[in-house]
């Protein structure tokens, strides 16, 4: 009886608590040729570079090095994702220097395009591509241009002047004035981009040129010209400004933020902040000069009415289709963009009908429209940062943020009209950021039920 107690004890004893001497090494390093790993971490990071560029979120920069290391015998890695660069460490051993490689990340420019085809390499690198082929492959991908030529691009943004319009449901002399006005804005815009001035300034120039578009417009209604007669000013410069904020990378922030990607999302927070500044400062300063000189124009503090639901579900859908455009995404992803931004808008609409807050609402219809873009994305084989980013864009508060600014130009050293006009000015932000949240829960939520059903399809083929 006394030999079995200290087995007993014993036993009692490991029951509660590991004996850390006992325990299998936790790493297990694989040796790989200097060479071959400095060349495989080098392509990963190429990718993960491009990935940055064109549009991917931070968590999936990090992921997809990761997958293409791995994938060709390169694990684990060490991944360091921020605003404007990529770090990537790999520890070989005790025994040898780890490889550790920094490459710099260029000014984002969406090109949803070329990111379906990034992310469609990445899953072939992990199904089995050599290195040196995935090499030629992905020289080949970077080298491809942009899907579109800049005039399609300006025609596109025009598109989107036009489909605010017709959401708003304007006239055909307003939509059309819209059209031209955007058009123009990107025209100055671009060329700005030529001279490679800096886009704050060039979205300062594209505020100035649709608001002197709204002004110019508003004169020529007062002359009593017929078709132009009972027009809205505000509605062109509501346009111009979806125009340039059309292009911010919201979501990305909040995704960013959510996934816990602290730096990135800082700097894109601040680079959407800056930009979005620089409207408010063309804007502002159009209007200021068109009072100025006489010529401004007036707009109420009540909410803006829209056009009947048919029209709403259209300026909705040549929205999103035009941001596709814009982006460089292809005939599917703008086909789902369109379907997606009609049910962001439907959502939207529903939750508006109900009485919910207007923010709120937007978020809802955010929500909706990413839960299911994540859904059909990956089954289309279509980015869905690309999708989702398309379909909220019909809800930007682009007329919450002009009768903010205007009541603000308008108020003088009236401290309740100032008051009025920052309230509105923070009620666009809110509906900013609702869109932003509802857009990455979206993604969030979506995600597990679509890997569900993918590794359920995947039984079913196994099955067969």
């Amino acid at each position: 009886m006394d030999q079995q107690r200290p087995g007993l004890l014993a036993r009692l004893t490991r029951a509660i608590r590991t004996d850390a001497s006992s325990r299998p090494a936790t790493e297990l390093l694989q040796t790989v040729d200097v060479v071959r790993a400095t060349r495989v971490i080098d392509l990963a990071m190429r990718i993960a570079e491009a990935l940055m560029t064109v549009g991917a979120s931070a968590n999936d920069v990090a992921l997809a090095t990761n997958r293409v290391a791995a994938a060709l015998g390169i694990r684990p890695l060490h991944t360091d994702v921020t605003y404007n660069s990529i770090g990537v460490s790999y520890h070989r051993g005790d025994d040898d220097d780890p490889i550790t490689l920094l490459r710099v990340v260029r000014a984002p420019y969406p090109d949803h395009a070329k990111l379906q085809r990034l992310q469609a390499l990445v899953a072939e690198i992990e199904a089995g591509l050599e290195l040196e082929a995935a090499r030629a492959r992905f020289h080949a991908i970077r080298r491809t241009p942009f899907l579109y030529r800049p005039a399609i691009v300006v025609l596109a943004q025009g598109l989107l002047g036009a489909g605010v319009g017709v959401y708003f449901g304007a006239t055909w002399a307003v939509v059309l004035i819209a059209f031209l006005a955007s058009c123009a804005a990107a025209v100055a815009q671009r060329g700005m981009a030529r001279l490679r001035v800096p886009f704050f300034f060039s979205q300062i120039a594209g505020a100035l040129v649709v608001t002197a578009a709204a002004v110019a417009a508003n004169q020529l209604a007062q002359l009593g010209i017929p078709w132009l007669a009972g027009m809205r000013p505000s509605i062109i410069v509501a346009a111009g400004i979806v125009l340039m904020l059309a292009g911010l990378t919201v979501v990305g922030a909040a995704q960013d933020a959510i996934d816990g990607f602290a730096l990135t999302a800082g700097g894109r927070i601040l680079d959407i902040v800056l930009l979005t500044l620089g409207v408010v400062l063309g804007i502002v300063g159009g209007l200021t000069m068109a009072s100025s000189l006489g010529i401004g124009f007036a707009v109420t503090s009540a909410a803006p009415p829209v056009g009947a639901p048919p029209l709403q579900a259209i300026g909705a859908v040549l929205i999103a289709i035009s941001v596709a455009v814009m982006n460089g995404a292809g005939l599917r992803t703008t086909v789902v963009s369109a379907v997606l931004g009609c049910i962001a808008w439907a959502g939207f609409s529903l939750a508006a009908l109900a009485g919910v807050e207007v923010a709120l609402a937007s978020g809802l219809g955010a929500l909706v429209a990413s839960f299911v873009g994540i859904l059909v994305a990956h089954r289309l084989h279509v980015p869905s940062i690309a999708v989702t980013t398309a379909a909220i864009v019909p809800l930007v508060p682009g007329y919450a943020v002009f009768r903010g600014l205007l009541e603000l130009v308008e108020a003088g050293q009236d401290a309740a009209s100032i008051v009025v006009g920052a309230s509105t000015l923070v009620g666009a932000g809110a509906i900013g950021i609702a869109l932003a949240s509802g857009a990455s829960l979206g993604l969030f939520l979506g995600a597990p039920l679509r890997d569900s059903v993918e590794s359920v399809v995947r039984g079913r083929g196994r099955a067969r």
